[in-house]
Protein backbone atom coordinates (compact mmCIF):
# COMPACT_ATOMS: atom_id res chain seq x y z
CA UNK A 1 0.00 0.00 0.00
CA UNK A 2 2.68 2.79 0.81
CA UNK A 3 4.38 1.86 -2.87
CA UNK A 4 1.49 2.61 -4.41
CA UNK A 5 0.80 5.91 -2.42
CA UNK A 6 3.98 7.01 -3.36
CA UNK A 7 4.40 6.14 -6.84
CA UNK A 8 0.73 8.03 -6.98
CA UNK A 9 2.60 11.13 -5.45
CA UNK A 10 5.40 10.75 -7.52
CA UNK A 11 3.67 10.88 -10.91
CA UNK A 12 0.82 13.98 -9.39
CA UNK A 13 4.80 16.03 -9.17
CA UNK A 14 5.48 14.60 -12.62
CA UNK A 15 2.46 15.74 -14.42
CA UNK A 16 2.59 19.22 -12.55
CA UNK A 17 6.35 19.72 -13.58
CA UNK A 18 5.48 18.80 -16.96
CA UNK A 19 2.86 21.23 -17.37
CA UNK A 20 5.25 24.39 -15.94
CA UNK A 21 7.83 22.99 -18.13
CA UNK A 22 5.22 22.94 -21.76
CA UNK A 23 3.93 26.74 -19.73
CA UNK A 24 7.47 28.52 -19.73
CA UNK A 25 7.99 26.79 -23.27
CA UNK A 26 4.78 28.60 -24.53
CA UNK A 27 5.51 31.60 -22.73
CA UNK A 28 9.16 32.36 -23.90
CA UNK A 29 8.06 31.63 -27.08
CA UNK A 30 5.53 34.58 -26.95
CA UNK A 31 8.80 36.74 -25.09
CA UNK A 32 11.49 35.80 -28.18
CA UNK A 33 8.71 36.29 -31.18
CA UNK A 34 7.66 40.33 -29.16
CA UNK A 35 11.31 41.01 -28.89
CA UNK A 36 12.66 39.15 -32.05
CA UNK A 37 14.83 37.92 -29.66
CA UNK A 38 16.91 35.99 -32.93
CA UNK A 39 17.21 38.58 -34.98
CA UNK A 40 18.84 40.78 -32.14
CA UNK A 41 21.17 37.87 -31.41
CA UNK A 42 22.07 37.17 -35.30
CA UNK A 43 22.46 41.21 -35.16
CA UNK A 44 25.05 40.90 -32.13
CA UNK A 45 26.79 37.80 -33.60
CA UNK A 46 27.74 39.44 -36.75
CA UNK A 47 30.76 41.12 -35.86
CA UNK A 48 31.99 37.91 -34.41
CA UNK A 49 31.42 36.09 -37.84
CA UNK A 50 34.87 35.19 -38.21
CA UNK A 51 34.86 33.37 -34.72
CA UNK A 52 31.57 31.59 -35.76
CA UNK A 53 29.42 32.99 -32.53
CA UNK A 54 26.19 32.59 -34.69
CA UNK A 55 26.79 28.92 -34.29
CA UNK A 56 26.19 29.27 -30.40
CA UNK A 57 22.28 29.60 -30.38
CA UNK A 58 22.33 25.52 -32.35
CA UNK A 59 26.04 24.41 -29.58
CA UNK A 60 23.83 25.37 -26.90
CA UNK A 61 20.33 23.61 -27.89
CA UNK A 62 22.35 20.66 -28.80
CA UNK A 63 24.03 20.71 -25.44
CA UNK A 64 20.80 21.08 -23.79
CA UNK A 65 19.25 17.60 -25.48
CA UNK A 66 22.63 16.18 -24.39
CA UNK A 67 22.34 16.99 -21.00
CA UNK A 68 18.46 16.22 -21.07
CA UNK A 69 19.37 12.74 -21.87
CA UNK A 70 22.59 12.06 -19.60
CA UNK A 71 19.89 13.06 -16.80
CA UNK A 72 17.25 10.07 -18.16
CA UNK A 73 20.45 7.93 -18.19
CA UNK A 74 20.90 8.74 -14.90
CA UNK A 75 17.51 8.45 -13.63
CA UNK A 76 17.15 4.71 -15.13
CA UNK A 77 19.77 3.89 -12.99
CA UNK A 78 18.65 5.37 -9.98
CA UNK A 79 15.72 3.38 -10.40
CA UNK A 80 17.55 0.42 -11.17
CA UNK A 81 19.57 1.26 -7.95
CA UNK A 82 16.21 1.82 -6.05
CA UNK A 83 15.13 -1.51 -7.37
CA UNK A 84 18.11 -3.55 -6.12
CA UNK A 85 18.32 -1.85 -2.70
CA UNK A 86 14.63 -2.58 -2.04
CA UNK A 87 15.12 -6.13 -3.02
CA UNK A 88 17.93 -5.90 -0.25
CA UNK A 89 15.62 -4.39 2.20
CA UNK A 90 13.33 -7.03 1.60
CA UNK A 91 16.23 -9.80 1.50
CA UNK A 92 17.48 -8.34 5.01
CA UNK A 93 13.96 -8.27 6.48
CA UNK A 94 13.03 -11.68 6.02
CA UNK A 95 16.55 -12.57 6.80
CA UNK A 96 15.98 -10.66 10.49
CA UNK A 97 13.11 -12.65 11.00
CA UNK A 98 14.17 -15.70 10.37
CA UNK A 99 16.95 -15.01 12.22
CA UNK A 100 14.55 -14.33 15.31
CA UNK A 101 12.89 -17.07 14.94
CA UNK A 102 16.06 -19.16 14.68
CA UNK A 103 17.49 -17.46 17.83
CA UNK A 104 13.80 -18.36 20.05
CA UNK A 105 14.23 -21.80 18.48
CA UNK A 106 17.65 -21.88 19.79
CA UNK A 107 16.94 -20.28 23.19
CA UNK A 108 13.65 -22.82 23.48
CA UNK A 109 15.98 -25.61 22.69
CA UNK A 110 18.54 -24.49 25.43
CA UNK A 111 16.00 -23.99 27.82
CA UNK A 112 14.35 -27.38 27.61
CA UNK A 113 17.89 -29.37 27.69
CA UNK A 114 18.41 -27.29 30.94
CA UNK A 115 14.90 -28.58 32.38
CA UNK A 116 15.74 -32.22 31.47
CA UNK A 117 19.28 -31.62 32.74
CA UNK A 118 17.87 -30.08 35.86
CA UNK A 119 15.12 -33.00 36.19
CA UNK A 120 17.98 -36.13 36.21
CA UNK A 121 20.29 -34.19 38.45
CA UNK A 122 17.52 -34.03 40.80
CA UNK A 123 15.94 -37.34 40.39
CA UNK A 124 18.85 -39.84 39.75
CA UNK A 125 21.65 -37.88 41.43
CA UNK A 126 19.48 -36.99 44.11
CA UNK A 127 18.35 -40.36 45.11
CA UNK A 128 21.35 -42.31 44.91
CA UNK A 129 23.05 -39.44 47.30
CA UNK A 130 20.27 -39.77 49.14
CA UNK A 131 20.96 -43.62 49.38
CA UNK A 132 24.52 -42.90 50.32
CA UNK A 133 24.09 -40.62 52.57
CA UNK A 134 21.28 -42.93 54.38
CA UNK A 135 24.10 -46.04 54.80
CA UNK A 136 26.86 -43.56 55.16
CA UNK A 137 24.97 -42.67 59.07
CA UNK A 138 23.58 -46.28 59.46
CA UNK A 139 27.54 -47.41 59.45
CA UNK A 140 28.38 -43.87 61.76
CA UNK A 141 26.07 -45.62 64.56
CA UNK A 142 26.86 -49.05 64.49
CA UNK A 143 30.38 -47.88 64.00
CA UNK A 144 30.12 -45.60 67.35
CA UNK A 145 32.42 -47.23 70.27
CA UNK A 146 33.65 -49.81 67.92
CA UNK A 147 36.12 -49.12 65.51
CA UNK A 148 37.22 -45.27 65.21
CA UNK A 149 38.58 -45.60 61.55
CA UNK A 150 35.07 -46.88 60.25
CA UNK A 151 33.68 -44.46 61.91
CA UNK A 152 35.93 -41.72 60.61
CA UNK A 153 35.48 -42.47 57.29
CA UNK A 154 31.52 -42.80 57.66
CA UNK A 155 32.10 -39.24 59.10
CA UNK A 156 33.81 -38.04 55.81
CA UNK A 157 31.20 -40.04 53.86
CA UNK A 158 28.47 -37.81 55.20
CA UNK A 159 30.67 -34.52 54.38
CA UNK A 160 31.35 -35.68 51.18
CA UNK A 161 28.00 -36.41 50.15
CA UNK A 162 26.75 -33.09 52.03
CA UNK A 163 28.97 -31.20 50.06
CA UNK A 164 28.10 -32.65 46.92
CA UNK A 165 24.04 -32.43 47.55
CA UNK A 166 24.75 -28.42 48.19
CA UNK A 167 26.89 -28.26 44.68
CA UNK A 168 23.84 -29.76 42.68
CA UNK A 169 21.22 -28.10 44.90
CA UNK A 170 23.13 -24.99 43.78
CA UNK A 171 23.46 -26.24 39.96
CA UNK A 172 19.89 -26.99 39.80
CA UNK A 173 19.21 -23.35 40.89
CA UNK A 174 21.01 -22.00 37.97
CA UNK A 175 19.62 -24.45 35.20
CA UNK A 176 16.22 -24.01 36.32
CA UNK A 177 14.64 -21.25 38.52
CA UNK A 178 13.06 -22.51 41.74
CA UNK A 179 9.03 -22.34 41.40
CA UNK A 180 8.96 -20.75 38.45
CA UNK A 181 6.89 -24.21 36.96
CA UNK A 182 4.98 -24.42 40.32
CA UNK A 183 4.52 -21.10 41.71
CA UNK A 184 5.01 -18.80 38.97
CA UNK A 185 6.83 -15.92 37.89
CA UNK A 186 6.41 -13.72 40.68
CA UNK A 187 7.49 -16.21 43.59
CA UNK A 188 10.77 -17.19 41.35
CA UNK A 189 11.82 -13.86 41.39
CA UNK A 190 11.35 -13.33 45.24
CA UNK A 191 13.01 -16.14 45.84
CA UNK A 192 16.20 -15.07 43.93
CA UNK A 193 15.78 -11.85 44.93
CA UNK A 194 16.33 -13.42 48.68
CA UNK A 195 19.20 -15.30 47.64
CA UNK A 196 20.79 -12.37 46.26
CA UNK A 197 19.85 -10.33 49.05
CA UNK A 198 21.96 -12.83 51.75
CA UNK A 199 25.00 -12.80 49.21
CA UNK A 200 25.37 -8.79 48.80
CA UNK A 201 23.62 -7.84 52.03
CA UNK A 202 24.97 -4.16 51.64
CA UNK A 203 22.37 -4.14 48.39
CA UNK A 204 18.47 -3.49 48.99
CA UNK A 205 16.42 -5.31 46.31
CA UNK A 206 12.74 -4.55 45.71
CA UNK A 207 10.61 -6.23 43.60
CA UNK A 208 7.40 -4.19 42.56
CA UNK A 209 4.92 -5.34 39.99
CA UNK A 210 1.44 -3.84 41.30
CA UNK A 211 -1.34 -4.24 38.29
CA UNK A 212 1.36 -6.29 36.17
CA UNK A 213 0.78 -8.70 38.50
CA UNK A 214 -1.74 -10.92 36.49
CA UNK A 215 -0.01 -10.16 33.32
CA UNK A 216 3.38 -11.35 34.20
CA UNK A 217 1.90 -14.81 35.85
CA UNK A 218 -0.05 -15.71 32.44
CA UNK A 219 2.79 -15.50 30.31
CA UNK A 220 4.39 -18.14 28.05
CA UNK A 221 7.00 -20.20 29.55
CA UNK A 222 9.60 -18.49 26.97
CA UNK A 223 8.18 -15.12 27.80
CA UNK A 224 8.45 -15.63 31.72
CA UNK A 225 12.12 -17.28 31.22
CA UNK A 226 13.55 -14.36 29.40
CA UNK A 227 11.97 -11.99 31.99
CA UNK A 228 13.74 -14.03 34.89
CA UNK A 229 16.97 -14.28 32.94
CA UNK A 230 17.43 -11.16 32.16
CA UNK A 231 16.48 -9.94 35.97
CA UNK A 232 19.23 -12.45 36.97
CA UNK A 233 21.80 -11.09 34.71
CA UNK A 234 21.07 -7.33 35.73
CA UNK A 235 21.35 -8.26 39.50
CA UNK A 236 24.92 -10.09 38.50
CA UNK A 237 26.09 -6.78 37.32
CA UNK A 238 24.84 -4.96 40.30
CA UNK A 239 27.00 -7.25 41.89
CA UNK A 240 29.83 -6.90 40.16
CA UNK A 241 30.12 -3.63 38.83
CA UNK A 242 27.89 -0.99 40.25
CA UNK A 243 28.75 -0.46 43.94
CA UNK A 244 24.83 -0.09 44.70
CA UNK A 245 22.98 0.62 47.75
CA UNK A 246 19.78 0.51 46.30
CA UNK A 247 17.91 -1.48 43.55
CA UNK A 248 14.44 -1.82 42.19
CA UNK A 249 12.84 -4.21 39.67
CA UNK A 250 9.54 -3.29 38.34
CA UNK A 251 6.94 -4.36 36.50
CA UNK A 252 4.54 -2.38 34.42
CA UNK A 253 1.63 -3.08 32.07
CA UNK A 254 1.60 -0.58 29.22
CA UNK A 255 -1.35 -1.72 26.71
CA UNK A 256 -0.50 -4.79 25.52
CA UNK A 257 3.18 -4.76 26.55
CA UNK A 258 4.74 -5.01 29.92
CA UNK A 259 7.79 -3.22 30.40
CA UNK A 260 10.10 -4.31 32.77
CA UNK A 261 12.17 -1.93 34.05
CA UNK A 262 15.84 -2.60 36.41
CA UNK A 263 17.54 0.37 38.10
CA UNK A 264 20.52 0.63 40.58
CA UNK A 265 22.12 3.97 42.57
CA UNK A 266 25.64 2.60 42.02
CA UNK A 267 28.47 4.32 40.47
CA UNK A 268 26.98 4.17 36.76
CA UNK A 269 29.30 5.23 33.44
CA UNK A 270 30.14 7.78 31.20
CA UNK A 271 29.26 5.31 28.18
CA UNK A 272 27.76 2.06 27.51
CA UNK A 273 29.97 -0.51 25.48
CA UNK A 274 28.84 -4.44 24.63
CA UNK A 275 32.46 -5.57 25.28
CA UNK A 276 31.96 -6.80 28.69
CA UNK A 277 28.01 -7.06 28.71
CA UNK A 278 27.91 -10.00 26.50
CA UNK A 279 25.38 -11.69 29.18
CA UNK A 280 23.35 -8.04 28.56
CA UNK A 281 24.04 -8.75 24.99
CA UNK A 282 22.37 -12.51 25.02
CA UNK A 283 19.73 -10.54 26.37
CA UNK A 284 19.07 -8.24 23.82
CA UNK A 285 18.72 -10.66 21.24
CA UNK A 286 16.31 -13.05 23.47
CA UNK A 287 14.05 -10.22 23.87
CA UNK A 288 14.23 -9.05 20.72
CA UNK A 289 13.17 -12.50 19.19
CA UNK A 290 10.36 -12.54 21.26
CA UNK A 291 9.35 -9.03 19.38
CA UNK A 292 10.27 -6.41 22.47
CA UNK A 293 13.23 -4.06 22.79
CA UNK A 294 15.74 -3.55 25.16
CA UNK A 295 17.02 -0.07 26.28
CA UNK A 296 20.30 0.64 28.72
CA UNK A 297 21.19 4.17 29.86
CA UNK A 298 23.47 5.44 32.23
CA UNK A 299 25.25 8.31 33.71
CA UNK A 300 28.44 8.70 35.83
CA UNK A 301 27.21 8.50 39.80
CA UNK A 302 23.50 7.74 38.07
CA UNK A 303 23.84 4.06 38.33
CA UNK A 304 22.41 1.57 35.33
CA UNK A 305 19.11 1.63 34.18
CA UNK A 306 17.96 -1.30 32.04
CA UNK A 307 14.18 -1.35 30.13
CA UNK A 308 12.58 -4.36 28.30
CA UNK A 309 9.66 -4.26 26.65
CA UNK A 310 8.02 -7.30 25.79
CA UNK A 311 4.48 -8.00 23.66
CA UNK A 312 2.25 -9.63 25.85
CA UNK A 313 -1.29 -9.25 23.45
CA UNK A 314 -2.03 -13.05 24.42
CA UNK A 315 -1.97 -12.76 27.67
CA UNK A 316 -5.46 -12.47 29.34
CA UNK A 317 -6.67 -9.73 31.28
Amino acid sequence: MTVVVQSGISRSTSGRDLVWVLAGTVIFFGLSAAFELSEKVLALTRPWERYQADELPGVFLFMALALAWFGWRRVLEARVELARRMALEKQLAETLVENRRLSLSHVQVQEDERKQLARELHDEMGQHLNAIKIDAVSIRDWSAGISEDIYGAALSIIDVTNHVQNTIRDMLRRLRPAGLDELGLTAALEHLLTQWQARNPLTRATLEVDEADAAIENLKENESMTCYRLVQEALNNVARHAQARNVVIRFARQGAQLALNVSDDGTGASQITNTKGLGLVGMRERIEALGGGLAIESAVDEGFRIRAVIPVTRVAT
